[in-house]
């Protein structure tokens, strides 16, 4: 087995980023190091924390230019695109640090004259982030911030992927002045990241990836007595209304489908559009995606990006292939993506239609630039069709009539709904069935991030006054 981390860049192939695995000495120092840390930083004012993780914000901010370059060359998002990924991250730090408790006040109290009583909720300990490469600041903010707010340690070991983003992490800490050892990153080896997750030193484990590596982590978590807080993969389906505003559906659910060259596990996979204007979405749809561009994600005007790996693109082709296979017709013509071609990352959005639940593209999650379009007769059969799959992290609905897309929206098995856009870089995130078990981006994160601790404070005899 290779003692070796090598970024194999989709853009040319060439290895980007080597770095060696981290040792079993150097993970038992960090855990060590990870423990020794925590108490003096938990023990801090929530406000203070909170401040000194605003400064690391700004830190990492301020090489917004830099880290973009990086992600580009790590997982293949167009130049033109990746600096979006730095400004979602600030939105989304500053979100949770604005909106993190003064304290984690007490949530019960008893009668004082009797006697007293108190749950306060505090620190975890040890908290393990694997984060993955697809969005790799964003999914690691949104566990590495609110673990720390709410007073916890990090280790977090990111995608080989995207290596540098563990060690800008930690470079914007440090320079901030969070103190050695409330974070640190490892480089780990897939046997060793097990081993860090079933530690038990690691009292939580937050981890985004496939619902296959999900179901492995959490069984090491609990070998281990952690708790732990899952994002997983989706299949995002979408309904276009009768009464939707069309030119607004169009661009917004093709930037959903296309953006990241599809690589989001809350990207629009499935789209379902009312019979009466099946026919004038999909063409504009059609319209819209032969506008990208494909090519080298290096040059400013490339709006599609290779996937990250040739493997992801062929897994893509073969869903296409067995659709078609099947009876599913393709509306794009790859030959208008000249860059695009088996054997390469370089991968040609693809538009389907006349799909069915039998196809792999409708059952598995797709995580690359194919969407499907499905028409439908009633709002009935959209939610059903919309419920049909197990992955499950959002759903949008395109309506001007808010109290019936409600309505659809409570019959929805989902985590999260969209109502007119189908992503919100603020709103909190939740899924159900084979995708995210946790909640992101609202208060809830601190009550996973966090433990009850209840105090009972009895009336003593002698002077009548309660005491532990």
């Amino acid at each position: 087995m290779s003692d070796t981390l090598r970024t194999i860049s989709p853009v040319d192939g060439r290895v980007y980023v080597e770095r060696p695995l981290e040792t079993a000495a150097g993970i038992d120092r960090s855990l060590n190091c990870a423990q020794r840390a925590q108490p003096a930083w938990g023990s801090l004012p929530v406000p203070i924390r909170c401040e000194i993780l605003g400064d690391a914000v700004d830190a990492f901010v301020a090489k917004a230019t830099e880290i973009a370059t990086e992600i580009t060359w790590q997982m293949g998002r167009p130049i033109s695109h990746s600096p979006s990924e730095v400004r979602g991250f600030e939105e989304r730090a500053r979100h949770m640090l604005s909106t993190a408790p003064p304290e984690f006040v007490a949530l019960e109290r008893g009668d004082e004259t009797a006697s007293r009583r108190q749950i306060k909720r505090v620190p975890l300990g040890v908290v393990a982030v694997v984060a993955p490469w697809n969005y790799p600041y964003l999914t690691a903010v949104n566990a590495v911030l609110p673990a720390l707010i709410a007073g916890n340690a990090v280790v977090l070991k990111h995608s080989h992927q995207t290596p540098l983003c563990a060690e800008r992490f930690r470079e914007e800490f440090v320079n901030a002045g969070v103190p050695a050892g409330v974070f640190q990153y490892l480089h780990l080896s897939h046997a060793d990241t097990t081993g860090l997750i079933n530690d038990g030193r690691v009292a939580s484990v937050c981890f985004a990836g496939s619902g296959m590596s999900g179901r492995a982590v959490i069984a090491a978590a609990t070998s281990g007595f952690a708790n732990s807080g899952l994002e997983l993969g989706g299949k995002d389906p979408a309904y276009v209304r009768p009464d939707a505003n069309l030119p607004h559906a169009i661009a917004t659910l093709t930037d959903g489908a296309f953006f990241n060259a599809g690589e989001s596990r809350c990207g629009i996979k499935r789209i379902y559009v009312a019979a009466s204007r099946f026919e004038e979405f999909v063409a504009g749809f059609v319209d819209l995606t032969k506008k990208y561009r494909l090519g080298s994600p290096l040059d400013p005007e490339t709006t599609l990006g290779p996937v990250v790996r040739t493997a992801v693109a062929e897994a893509v082709r073969s869903q296409v292939r067995d659709a078609l296979a099947h009876g599913a017709k393709q509306l794009i013509d790859e030959r208008l993506f000249g860059a695009s071609a088996s054997g390469t990352p370089y991968l040609a959005p693809q538009v389907l239609v006349g799909v069915d639940r039998s196809m792999a593209i409708m059952r598995e999650e797709t995580f690359g630039p194919a969407v499907a379009i499905i028409k439908v007769d009633s709002d009935e059969e959209a939610v059903h069709l919309m419920n049909e799959s197990e992955p499950s992290v959002s759903a949008a609905i395109f309506s001007v009539d808010s109290m019936r897309a409600e309505e659809l929206a409570d019959a929805l098995d989902t985590g999260t709904i969209f109502f007119n856009p189908c992503d919100n870089l603020s709103s909190p995130g939740t899924g159900v069935k084979n995708s995210r078990l946790d909640c992101v981006s609202s208060s809830v994160d601190f009550e996973l991030l966090t433990r009850p601790k209840s105090y009972h404070f009895g009336i003593t005899r002698e002077t009548g006054t309660a005491r532990l």
